[in-house]
């Protein structure tokens, strides 16, 4: 996207979102595009399994997306070899369902409608059956009881409108609907099948024609917990009769998979109906001139715990034009138990065996919420309790060998703060999932057409708190940071031996090997079992002998194994061996730390903590490397929401949610002394005001706040401000700010705006200044006011300009943000 603001031309770009998968079932779905959806919070996100990138988030939900579902999924791949455009649904914890067209020809995204008749409650699953390249059925549960049948008629040509109609309605009663499944009956032209299955543990068969009422069939009984998924497979020709196999999983640990048979004869069925045979056989009913009887083909046992998800492989062509497909017997199960299996029939007796696991070794995971087969069927996808995905590709030839692939990862909740390392080689996250996690660039990709592409490479922190602010610390030495969470400790992190190693590695190599610290003697870290500290592991220590091991229980916390990476991890190594070791714990705060910052030259670290009385408001100075506190300022009443020293180190800015902003002067006196002084305390705007930001080039800073408004001061004589401009009030209010300077010469700068509503903005800033240094004119302009696919869905909570290395080209620059959808998002921003 590109805009003129003024003198300047600004394009931006995206260059990578990071997002965890909403924990939640149903959630993913794989397309016959090859493309993955998945809810982030309020957005739908769309990955490719390919690049292991995250290609774009889709904007719209008002709510946590709950579930998502392509037309055509990688079921109906077989049908979709002419589509040029391929659909998606999406559905919310609010009962809102939003249709998606993709166009493969241009890969752009458009929203094509919004279904009229929401549900009361939230959206539990969603299912569909394409019949034509135009026409598909699709079927919704809700928590709110009902299940809803509805008709899509797709456009024959690119911009039409989708036409949606709703067939029926189906109230299920008090114990909601929580896994659904569609299927055109064999041998009867225009009836279909749709099994319900919830709360009251039993499966519901109803069957109708493509344009009128379902009608209820028949019930199928056998699983004693809820009911999580159910499956339709193609039709089957065995023995030249045309049959359908239902697999379906519960949390009693049970998968069953039934038979539903075509009946020749209605008499004999109809004498058999109180025989014993007919009470093994199980129920018939009546679709059309057909008659079905189900059947209970076989019981799956294995897992070990609650079975989230099972998926028959996706139907293959068995001729080379692709006209004719058929089902290969194979399913795919989830569980809770961090394990996926693959259930084949065995050759010569018949008898369904588990033929691969795979799943997650990692202590801290919960297991698995669903798991997904490619269009082809030589890869699986799972998706966890951490938000994580998990991908396995069948690279064996003649014999299965299923190995991990690289796949998408991110936080699985509002991401609090970012900081960037001291010359830019990766972005650090930390969020209320109790993580912090390490971004950074990976050149030398084949699947990538720039060559470079953004992963996270490693986890630092794992921890037992929300974590709400971090800052990296911008001196010399060795990489740390302090973090800050739900607790009146900050801690200071260390990067171990094999992070450094593997840095190297990157496309942004670090510039520090000159001020390394030649004794590194740290490999990694481990975490304790209460999940709060992180104890180092040194290179050269002996390992105990420990004769628990092989016994995986709460008590016993596996040993970490750092390793130098030489490409992106993957979510087990991610969870566990890329620790860093907590060398500092800073005591002081009487409450749980909300804003940390860090001055230009790794001198000293300004924390602050959640308050509701002035005396425990106060900002708190810490020395980097004795970790003293050297510094209690006071000022404000209430909570100091940011805290930014100024670009020549000599004052300290904090805004607060007593809609002050205060300015200290700071002075090192000495050594290890310290002087401050409270020069300005002011109130500036209406509401809290949640952001401030320095000119890099000056003593101008800007605010922002919960009153829709960004105001630019100046700091006069070092003595007093004034206010210089007030920029057109928002849309919304205003959550972060950051100044970039682009000419230093003519002091032209860029303000990031970034909004509660999750827009961002940017303003070019130009000053002149009089003989005396002072500002006596200054203009703002709105140079691009980004695309909201490229933004945030939920509010921005911080933005942070990339400081550029050496040698980069100074027009080009790229600028970080996070917010409360769980992404953390890297534009590139050409000036």
């Amino acid at each position: 996207m590109v805009a003129e603001g003024g003198e300047m031309t600004v394009e931006v770009e995206r260059a990578f979102i990071g997002a965890g998968c909403n924990r939640i079932v149903h959630n993913v779905s794989w397309g016959a595009c090859d493309l993955i959806s998945f809810g982030a919070q309020n957005a739908v996100a769309i990955f490719c399994p390919k690049t292991a990138q995250i290609l774009t988030t889709l904007p719209g939900h008002k709510a946590s997306v709950n579930c998502t579902h392509w037309f055509p999924s990688s079921k109906f791949a077989f049908r979709a070899k002419n589509f040029e455009r391929h659909y998606l649904l999406s559905g919310d914890a609010d009962g809102e369902i939003l249709l998606w067209e993709f166009s493969l020809a241009d890969k752009n995204w458009r929203n094509v409608l919004q279904v009229s008749e929401k549900h009361k409650k939230c959206v539990t699953c969603i299912s569909a059956i394409v019949l034509s390249q135009t026409d598909a059925l699709f079927a919704s549960s809700s928590s709110d009881g009902v299940v809803s049948i509805w008709e899509i008629i797709f456009p024959s040509s690119a911009g039409g409108e989708c036409k949606l109609s709703c067939l029926h309605s189906i109230v299920a009663g008090r114990k909601p609907m929580v896994a659904l499944s569609f299927v055109e009956l064999p041998g009867n032209s225009g009836h279909l099948a749709l099994a319900m299955g919830g709360l009251d543990n039993k499966i519901h068969i109803y069957s109708g024609e493509r344009s009128g009422k379902f009608v209820h069939a028949c019930e199928l009984k056998g699983h004693n917990d809820w009911i999580r998924c159910l499956d339709f497979s193609l039709p089957l020709h065995a023995n030249g009769e045309p049959s359908i196999l239902l697999v379906s999983s519960s949390q009693d640990k049970g998968i069953r998979i039934w038979k539903m048979a075509v009946q020749n004869n209605h008499a004999d069925s109809t004498k058999e109906e109180t025989s014993l045979a007919a009470y093994i056989k199980g129920p018939i009913f009546v679709a059309g001139s057909s008659s079905y009887q189900i059947s209970l083909e076989s019981l799956l046992i294995g897992h070990e715990d609650w079975v989230y998800s099972v998926e028959w492989q996706p139907p293959q062509s068995s001729s080379i034009e692709g006209t004719e497909c058929y089902q290969p017997q194979s399913i795919l199960s989830a569980s809770m138990d961090k394990t996926m299996m693959i259930w084949q029939p065995e050759k010569t007796t018949g008898i369904w065996m588990n033929m691969v696991t795979v799943g997650e070794l990692s202590h801290c995971a919960l297991g698995f919420y669903g798991g997904h087969w490619s269009p082809s069927g030589n890869s699986i996808l799972a998706h966890g309790y951490g938000g994580s995905f998990h991908h396995w590709k069948n690279v064996g030839t003649d014999f299965d060998d299923w190995k991990p692939q690289k796949v998408p990862s991110g936080h699985f909740a509002p991401v609090s703060d970012i900081s960037w390392a001291r010359d830019g080689e990766y972005l650090l996250s930390v969020s209320h999932d109790q993580t912090s996690r390490v971004f950074s660039a990976w050149s030398n990709q084949s699947l990538i057409e720039d060559g470079e592409a953004w992963h996270e490479i490693a986890r630092p922190q794992v921890h037992g708190h929300d974590i709400n602010c971090v800052t990296m610390i911008k001196g010399k030495g060795n990489h740390r940071f302090v973090s800050g969470a739900d607790e009146k400790v900050a801690r200071v992190f260390e990067a171990p031996l094999s992070f450094l190693k593997t840095l190297n590695h990157t496309s942004q190599k670090s510039s520090y090997a000159d001020d390394l610290p030649s004794n590194v003697q740290i490999l990694g870290a481990n975490m304790s079992a209460l999940g709060l500290s992180q104890k180092p592991i040194y290179q050269y220590e002996s390992k105990e002998i420990n004769n628990n091991e092989g016994i995986d229980t709460l008590e016993t916390i596996p040993e970490a194994v750092p390793t130098v990476l030489t490409e992106p991890p993957i979510e087990e190594q991610l969870a566990w061996h890329t620790l860093w070791p907590e060398s500092h714990k800073l005591y002081g705060h009487g409450n749980e730390l909300f804003s940390l910052c860090c001055d230009h030259e790794g001198k000293l670290v300004a924390s602050s903590c959640k308050a509701q009385l002035a005396s425990v408001a106060e900002i708190w100075l810490w020395q980097v490397g004795s970790w003293k506190a050297v510094g209690r300022l006071h000022s404000h009443s209430l909570t100091v929401t940011q805290l930014e020293f100024s670009h020549d180190n000599n004052f300290l800015l904090s805004v607060s949610r007593d809609r002050h902003f205060s300015v200290f002067a700071i002075k090192h006196t000495g050594q290890d002394e310290l002087s401050h002084e409270l020069i300005v305390r002011q109130e500036a705007h209406k509401r809290i005001i949640w952001a401030c930001s320095w000119n890099p080039f000056g003593h101008e800073f800007a605010t922002g706040s919960r009153d829709k408004t960004v105001k630019i001061w100046q700091l006069v004589n070092g003595s007093s401000v004034k206010v210089l401009m007030t920029l057109p009030t928002f849309q919304s209010s205003i959550t972060a700010l950051s100044w970039l300077g682009v000419d230093s010469q003519k002091n032209h700068g860029l303000l990031a705006v970034g909004m509660e509503n999750g827009l961002v903005e940017l303003w070019t800033l130009s000053n002149t200044r009089n003989n005396y240094g002072d500002v006596a004119a200054i203009t703002a302009t709105l140079a691009v006011r980004f695309d909201p696919f490229l933004c945030h869905v939920s509010a921005v909570h911080r933005l942070r300009w990339r400081s550029a290395k050496k040698g980069e080209d100074s027009r080009s620059v790229q600028l970080a943000s996070c917010g409360a959808d769980h992404c953390v998002r890297l534009f590139q921003v050409h000036v």
